[in-house]
């Protein structure tokens, strides 16, 4: 009977609320799970400067990229599953969601222990192969070490804070994130200041918040109020569904891959301008996830209802709502553009005590935050593709963004103006590029993938 109503409230937000109920309803809850992620990360970075150790907040900087690699693979399960998840229930295909969110669960888990071991076997290596200098490899690599034990409940966490929205259950998906946020909130001045456990302090938080995390997201899957399964039993590959999974998956985990090599590449070429260099990007990255981690959460927050909507054969609601949440992205891009720039002393002070990385970070921030205006646009229009099940058009957009735009972009103005702050540049020239290619795809998909539903 439980799952009788979880469908039925599937059913009534999706299909039958209005527009602005139904977009508000899935995105306030992503957004505030983003919210929650950037708090995080922000947090690990804010402790750990209070140490007045400006190696130790590079360290940290140099090993999220390789953090970032594995979280890429719950998005690939987590976006990928979300997408054919949303359009089955779209077309009333209750059973295959079933032994779609199995497939993912299992996957995902052994991807996770594979890679725990990778990392604990090469940690040092690399590290340094992303960037980190002798004085900065030892606290890199006990980062990574321990943040390595937590893998499988990253991987996990990050599948199902999407994958559970696909049932409409945003404020479910939105709370496991808020559990296991919190708690390394809570629990990173403990470890890194009260204890002096320092970079081990802050990863061991890390690991904490994504056990308690993925517990509270496993005890709803496992309970009569989804309608989805992790049972062994229900795994299944076949009839479509690791192909489904993979053909948006692999696209978006492609995406956040490029993005860590891209932070790799840009810490490798900005540490010829020293560590407080590196310092300073790695915290105006995160002045910059305020816009860009609020954004995303909106993109991702729609998918799930436009894959409704398509899987429905749903045109007119699909496009609806396309338009409501292009200018509701619009109109955010906008008002945190303005706060982000005009705020990047304090935000970038409040991280960083050293005098020389503290003017590096404002520099960094105010010029990452030129592509704010557009980034919403970009992101709705990611999701919208992403949401039809469009495999090509994804594939390209996200090999684009950060790898065939973004590094020429970047080599050209390191040979042409070799300047720390003109590499930053390459980032907002890169997104306006993106935003335009995206609307290119977007029309392209929208012809393509439509035509045969009633207008």
């Amino acid at each position: 009977m439980k799952n009788k109503t979880t469908q039925d409230k599937t059913t009534e937000i999706f299909r039958d609320a209005p527009i602005p109920k139904a977009v508000i309803t899935n995105v306030v809850p992503s957004i505030i799970s983003m919210l929650m992620v950037l708090v995080y990360n922000l947090a690990d970075t804010f402790f750990i400067g209070q140490t007045k150790n400006a190696l130790m907040v590079a360290a940290v900087s140099i090993a999220t990229p390789a953090f970032l690699l594995f979280m890429a693979v719950g998005m690939l399960f987590g976006i990928g599953g979300t997408s054919l998840i949303s359009r089955m229930l779209g077309e009333g295909n209750q059973e295959k969601a079933k032994h779609t969110s199995a497939f993912c669960f299992w996957s995902g888990t052994v991807i996770g222990v594979l890679a725990m071991i990778f990392i604990w076997l090469f940690a040092e290596p690399i590290c340094r192969a992303i960037g980190a200098s002798e004085d900065t490899v030892e606290y890199a690599a006990q980062y990574l070490n321990i943040v390595a034990v937590g893998i499988p409940f990253l991987i996990i966490s990050n599948m199902f804070s999407n994958i559970i929205r696909s049932e409409g259950n945003a404020q479910k998906a939105m709370m496991g994130m808020i559990i296991g946020n919190m708690a390394n909130v809570v629990l990173d001045p403990i470890m890194i200041l009260l204890f002096g456990w320092n970079v081990a302090g802050a990863a061991i938080a890390t690991v904490i918040g994504n056990i308690l995390s993925t517990g509270f997201y496993l005890k709803h899957l496992v309970s009569k109020d989804s309608i989805l399964s992790i049972k062994p039993r229900d795994y299944m590959f076949r009839n479509g569904i690791a192909r489904g999974v993979f053909a948006i998956g692999i696209p978006a985990s492609l995406n956040s891959i490029l993005l860590s090599a891209s932070n790799i590449l840009i810490n490798n070429v900005m540490v010829s301008y020293g560590d407080m260099a590196v310092a300073g990007l790695g915290v105006a990255m995160k002045v910059n996830m305020i816009v860009v981690m609020l954004l995303i959460g909106l993109g991702t927050g729609i998918q799930p209802l436009l894959g409704y909507c398509y899987g429905a054969g749903n045109r007119k609601r699909y496009l609806s709502v396309l338009k409501f949440s292009l200018c509701l992205a619009f109109g955010l891009s906008a008002i945190m553009t303005a706060i982000c720039y005009f705020g990047a002393g304090p935000l970038v002070k409040a991280f960083l005590e050293d005098q020389s990385a503290s003017v590096f970070g404002i520099a960094f921030a105010r010029i990452y935050i030129y592509s704010g205006p557009v980034l919403g646009i970009l992101f709705v229009f990611i999701n919208a593709i992403q949401a039809t099940g469009a495999s090509i058009p994804s594939l390209i957009l996200s090999v684009s963004r950060q790898g065939l735009l973004y590094i020429p972009i970047l080599m050209t103005f390191k040979k042409v103006f070799d300047t720390p702050q003109m590499l930053a540049a390459a980032q907002p020239v890169t997104d306006y590029l993106a935003v335009i290619l995206a609307a290119v795809l977007f029309v392209f998909t929208y012809k393509k993938y439509f035509r045969h539903l009633p207008e």
